[in-house]
């Protein structure tokens, strides 16, 4: 008899801190309205972090991964846990699921299944060519250059030949270690901002908007985006479950963020199934409608 139905996963940082500033209460409130509504499903939860050495996963029916926002800072380390502990419990999203989309090269499966991306072009680790060489190969104007295993705007540089040079010793530092990916810069991110879709069981729960603050391509908030609430045409919801649709398992929870690209026709900037903000706060059902998601793959 497992002690546990549900664990939901947080990063040490976020597990009971002692002065937590607005950020991190912001978090606080997104898991608890997590907790709250698989509580009042009947289920036994407690959540914890991810590499709590004195926590037995084994213990746990289904874990939730929820705000484990330091995996892509120690991904050997996380990629170990991940190995060791998908034997204990049942992951949501799956283990399949999560090495899938752990890596952006997904995005070269989407578009093999018809789905619209940004023009991109993927770079193996240890490549020895400069980056002014492969740039020039790509004949764009501008393009972001960021690892292909990321997040929170790690290591997301906007690339132009006029700056080209002053991220050379950046690029050949990084190419050691991992691959990255040259993307084709989308001007409508300034004016227009990206829409973040929330799907459960690949319906569609709520929307959202990032904006970025003036002149800064990078829509999080680390970086002084905001987020307003969006409410989304037919057509792009219909879009934002395709992409869900094509996923194989289907993710039990997903994060669809939309932009327009150079054509004005919808794109997708990421796909976010691991441990995606999923903005609780700005739908009073969404958190009930997880907790429906998570309960109907308790067995």
């Amino acid at each position: 008899m497992k002690k546990y139905d549900v664990v939901i996963l947080t990063q040490k940082k976020f597990y009971k801190p002692k002065n937590p500033d607005w950020y991190t209460k912001q978090v606080l409130k997104e898991d608890n309205l997590v907790e709250e509504a698989l509580k009042k499903k009947g289920l036994k939860v407690i959540r914890t972090f991810w590499d709590n050495p004195n926590f037995d996963f084994s213990e746990a029916k289904i874990t939730v991964f929820r705000t484990i926002w330091d995996y892509f800072h120690r991904f050997d380390e996380f990629s170990k846990w991940l190995e060791d502990t998908k034997i204990k419990t049942k992951f949501i999203n799956s283990a399949e699921t999560i090495y899938w989309n752990i890596d952006k090269h997904y995005l070269q499966d989407l578009s093999e299944k018809g789905i619209n991306i940004p023009n991109t072009y993927f770079i193996k680790k240890g490549d020895k060519r400069a980056l002014s060489k492969i740039f020039k190969k790509c004949n764009w104007k501008n393009a972001v250059l960021k690892p292909t295993v990321s997040g929170a705007g790690r290591h997301t540089y906007k690339l132009s030949s006029e700056n080209l040079a002053s991220y050379e010793q950046i690029f050949s530092k990084l190419i050691k270690d991992e691959d990255l990916m040259l993307q084709e810069f989308q001007y409508n991110i300034y004016e227009k901002g990206e829409l973040a879709f929330i799907l459960f069981n690949g319906k569609f729960s709520h929307a959202i908007l990032k904006k970025g603050k003036k002149g800064e391509f990078k829509v999080q908030d680390d970086f002084g985006g905001t987020v307003h609430n969006y409410k989304p045409t037919k057509e792009e919801i219909i879009f934002a479950e395709k992409v869900v649709s094509v996923c194989k398992p289907l993710p039990v929870y997903a994060r669809v963020d939309i932009i327009l690209d150079n054509n004005n026709k919808p794109a997708i900037g990421e796909l976010e199934l691991i441990e995606p903000e999923l903005w609780f706060r700005f739908n009073n059902l969404a958190a009930d409608l997880f907790a429906d998601a998570v309960f109907e793959n308790l067995n």
